[in-house]
């Protein structure tokens, strides 16, 4: 089955997402005008889920969110489990267990919903791609260069690889964001690797460089409806906190890297074209606490973004959470953005 646009997704299976609200006590509201930047403001966030349980699964270790065909989010953790969340009170309302081909769970980072409903898993151990059935049968694996693979077998870093997902408007092609750069790449250069969607089957396409901000890495990626792409950068330093800030990307002028071995600044590449949206430090703290030292009380360890609808002036709404680790210090937290791109 062909699978349907994502634009088409964002208009027409929306109509739950678009009217999020913030779930529990601890979540706090504010009036859209409340800006990051010039680009980017915060309507409200909710902690609601932190340290929760569902169906004796811990929910938390949030690594991925993308909205389903019937408007429901679905909240991709970590440690192997896929939630359906209520997209008006990010409540749980179901949760399945994801494994490899052996029946061994998954690093899971990456998530995309194809238009039959089956879902694009990606892992970073290996790292990998694959394809699950909603419930959450493995129904095929895409290749990967091997020059993304974890060393030996490739130049990339354990827990450095394939960490956002996300398909192109028209359904036909799906990106990649490896976390950190390949050994023998300049430092702060990382790949964005795509794949083309021909018969139902998914095949190696073309391949990108993204530079970084220095001391960041990519922990997601999401494809707007006009096929750029709003790219997460993030870091940490201890005693200091979370570095996060949102960036619009543009590839369509960038050089395919694919036969490129090595990213040291060649002149003839030109990378993926970025601008900075907004530094979310620079958001209102709404009243937020942290639980361990942070440049602003409202950071975390944000790791997940979807894009679940547009407001009346056209802004994008967009959904991040933040991975808590299953950490005490940390936070389970949902962020409700307005973007104008």
């Amino acid at each position: 089955m062909r699978p349907r646009t994502v634009l088409a997704l964002l208009t027409a299976g929306l109509a739950a997402a678009t009217c999020l609200t913030a779930a529990g006590p601890a979540g706090a509201a504010a009036p859209a005008h409340h800006a990051c930047s010039s680009a980017v403001s915060i309507d409200r966030f909710s902690d609601a889920l932190d340290k929760t349980t569902y169906d004796g699964t811990f929910v938390g270790n949030l690594s991925a969110l993308a909205v389903d065909r019937d408007g429901s989010l679905a909240a991709l953790s970590d440690r192997s489990a896929l939630f359906r969340l209520d997209a008006r009170t990010l409540r749980p309302t179901a949760v399945v267990r994801l494994t490899d081909e052996q029946g061994a769970g998954l690093d899971a980072e990456g998530l995309a919903v194809l238009g039959d409903g089956t879902r694009l898993v990606s892992s970073e151990t290996e790292p990998s791609v694959r394809r699950h059935s909603r419930a959450g049968t493995v129904l095929d694996r895409l290749p990967v260069p091997a020059a993304l693979r974890v060393a030996p077998a490739g130049r990339a870093t354990a827990n450095q690889t394939f960490e956002g997902l996300t398909l192109l408007p028209g359904g036909r092609t799906l990106l990649a964001s490896m976390e950190y750069a390949l050994s023998g790449d300049a430092t702060g250069t990382v790949r964005f690797q795509t794949w083309e969607r021909h018969r139902g089957r998914f095949a190696l396409a073309a391949q990108y460089a993204y530079r970084t901000d220095a001391g960041l890495g990519v922990p997601e990626v999401r494809a707007t409806p006009d096929g750029r792409l709003l790219v997460l950068e993030r870091g940490f330093t201890a005693g200091v906190g979370n570095t996060v800030r949102l960036y619009l990307a543009d590839f369509r002028h960038a050089t395919d890297t694919s036969g490129v071995e090595h990213l040291t600044g060649q002149r003839e590449v030109r990378p993926v074209k970025k601008t900075l949206l907004a530094d979310l430090a620079d958001c209102p703290s709404l009243g937020a606490t942290a639980k361990q030292p942070q440049p602003n009380p409202l950071l975390d360890n944000i790791e997940g973004m979807t894009i679940t609808g547009r407001d009346r002036t056209g802004r994008l709404k967009v959904l991040l959470v933040s991975d808590d680790n299953q950490n005490s210090a940390q936070t389970t937290r949902f962020f409700h953005l307005r973007v104008r791109v």
